[in-house]
């Protein structure tokens, strides 16, 4: 494997970077802070599900993995010779050694404890002793591992209530649920009846067999699979599709049920509150790393 390393100005780090993906044959492209770690440094950031408000930094290190030095060679000569390249420059091309990739992502994933006796483990781990109830998770192509703070809150508030409600959530719905990992946490705890239902038919794919590796029963679909109403219903989308769909999710909580909502920055609590109040009072009941868990009850 051959890296080719281009220092490219921010107006730039765009085309650069669709160059060597559609047209010059790199394997992946990333792109870096070029002053990282010095007084240069310039912090990037932007909000989930958003644009950043600029496509890189003053000075970006432009990343391309090539399979041979040949094909690297020509991507750079052929790059740097287009006018709008001009203050492209080329730091280096360089043999990568060999690693094992697969345990190299492996070694980033490690299990996750939501509670003292609740964890997430991925499937090349031994869960911990203290752990009674285990989700077994890999990384996939739906979102939700359980290291975002919104899973965590999620699964948190499940564990914590479920003394008390668990044996009432005889439906529950997770709405939009990715890897299906709210509706197996929700399941591990004696929920029954689980609608799990995601716009993505990865994600169903995906909620599907996550399910039967943890050896739980849901029924996992498309947003029409949802019908009636449930005691127990989870979001956690983003702020944005959430206020849309305030009406139809509140639809789906049953008298006297909870709807549980993540993905929500803090900032973003009273608007949410706003959104659906017609229907149910929602109250922030949990916060981690500037997100926040808001939690409604609904009368009856």
């Amino acid at each position: 494997m051959i890296e080719l390393l281009l220092l490219a100005p921010q107006d730039c780090v765009e085309s650069v970077s669709d160059a060597l993906i559609d047209d010059l044959g790199a394997l992946s492209v990333s792109v870096e802070d070029a002053d990282a770690n010095t007084d240069a440094e310039q912090p990037v950031f932007g909000e989930p599900g958003m644009p950043l408000p600029n496509e890189g930094w003053q000075r970006s290190a432009v990343k391309a993995l090539f399979e041979t030095e040949p094909l690297a060679v020509e991507a750079a000569t052929l790059l740097m010779a287009q006018d709008w390249a001009q203050q492209v420059e080329l730091q280096s091309i360089t043999p990568l050694r060999e690693q094992d990739w697969v345990r190299l992502t492996q070694s980033q994933f490690t299990p996750v404890a939501i509670t003292s006796d609740f964890w997430i483990v991925p499937s090349w781990h031994t869960p911990p002793g203290a752990a009674t109830r285990v989700i077994r998770l890999d990384p996939g192509l739906a979102f939700g591992t359980g290291t975002h703070p919104t899973t965590r809150m999620c699964l948190h508030w499940t564990a914590m209530q479920a003394a008390q409600d668990a044996a009432g959530w005889t439906r529950v719905l997770d709405y939009g649920c990715g890897s299906g990992i709210l509706a197996i946490g929700a399941a591990l705890f004696g929920a029954t009846n689980i609608d799990a239902v995601d716009i993505d038919p990865a994600a169903i794919t995906s909620a599907r067999a996550n399910a039967e590796h943890n050896q739980v029963k849901l029924k996992a679909g498309l947003p029409n699979a949802a019908h009636g109403t449930y005691p127990l219903v989870f979001a956690n989308i983003l702020a944005s599709p959430l206020k849309l769909l305030a009406p139809v999710l509140c639809s789906h909580v049953g008298p006297g049920g909870h709807l549980v909502l993540a993905g929500i920055l803090e900032r973003q609590a009273d608007e949410l509150k706003s959104a659906y109040s017609p229907w149910i009072a929602l109250e922030v009941c949990d916060i981690d790393d500037g997100w926040i868990l808001m939690v409604g009850h609904h009368p009856g």
